[in-house]
């Protein structure tokens, strides 16, 4: 009850500005390709300070900021902790109303958030959506965006696959990346170790200025089971992998 209560402040709130309710429909519409009566968000937590995101199951809301925030502050799950996926969100966070316009969600939290990663899960969940470019808290604060927490992010942001996620290959892997000339190493290993694929990715940009990548890693037909995507920077002084990312996968 009180998650649809949330859903429908929020609606309420988009229907005084027609451009702005008309951009989170908008946004549910591109980005849901569950069944049709859910809605697939990412809620994103922390591991080792920096963040990851994970996928979630609600049900079909075109209030899909405040969907995306309650995912968030219910926590991780046992299985997402098992991965070393936490919170920096204290526990008892409650979500008072969050609005879309303008590219910014104004969030207002209570109490408000008072640590970076904290803040970084909310601005990169809000930011999932192709309408929002950059997040308040409260009213009057200052918009910012996921450049403003560069440092909570890993050196290679996995977005795609998710983990827990039934692939079929071959995988697409994409995200962004910020690594010594904009390359590292992507790879697919099976449950017992066999390295079924792995090469070389280089993104859009790299050294100091983050970019995008897309890739695949591939696997032998009729190969099922649970499996690991596995990205890593190459240390350019001795080679050991720095930034080593898991995300666990189950082949189809």
């Amino acid at each position: 009850m009180k998650r649809l209560a949330l859903a429908l402040v929020l609606v309420t709130a988009l229907a005084g500005c027609g451009g702005a309710r008309h951009a989170v429909e908008t946004t549910t519409q591109a980005t849901t390709s569950a069944p049709a009566d859910t809605t697939s968000l990412k809620a994103y937590f922390i591991r080792e300070q920096k963040v990851g995101p994970v996928g979630r199951e609600v049900p079909r809301t075109q209030a899909v900021a405040a969907a995306a925030m309650q995912e968030l502050l219910q926590g991780p799950t046992s299985a997402d902790a098992g991965i070393g996926l936490a919170t920096s969100i204290p526990a008892g966070t409650t979500l008072n109303g969050v609005s879309v316009a303008g590219g910014v969600a104004t969030v207002d939290l209570s109490p408000r958030l008072s640590t970076r990663a904290g803040l970084a899960q909310v601005v990169y969940t809000l930011t999932q959506f192709p309408t929002v470019t950059a997040v308040r808290f409260g009213a009057g604060g200052k918009a910012v965006g996921r450049d403003d927490f560069e440092a909570e992010t890993p050196r290679i942001l996995v977005e795609t696959p998710l983990p827990f996620e039934a692939v079929t290959g071959p995988v697409r892997v994409a995200g962004t990346a910020n690594t010594f000339e904009a390359t590292f190493t992507v790879e697919l290993d099976a449950a017992d170790g066999t390295v079924l694929d792995r090469h070389s990715v280089t993104a859009t940009s790299g050294s100091g200025t983050r970019g995008t990548y897309v890739t695949t890693v591939a696997y032998p037909a009729g190969r099922t089971g649970d499996a690991t995507v596995k990205v890593w920077e190459a240390s350019a002084e001795n080679g050991q992998p720095l930034g080593t990312v898991e995300i666990p996968v189950t082949l189809g």
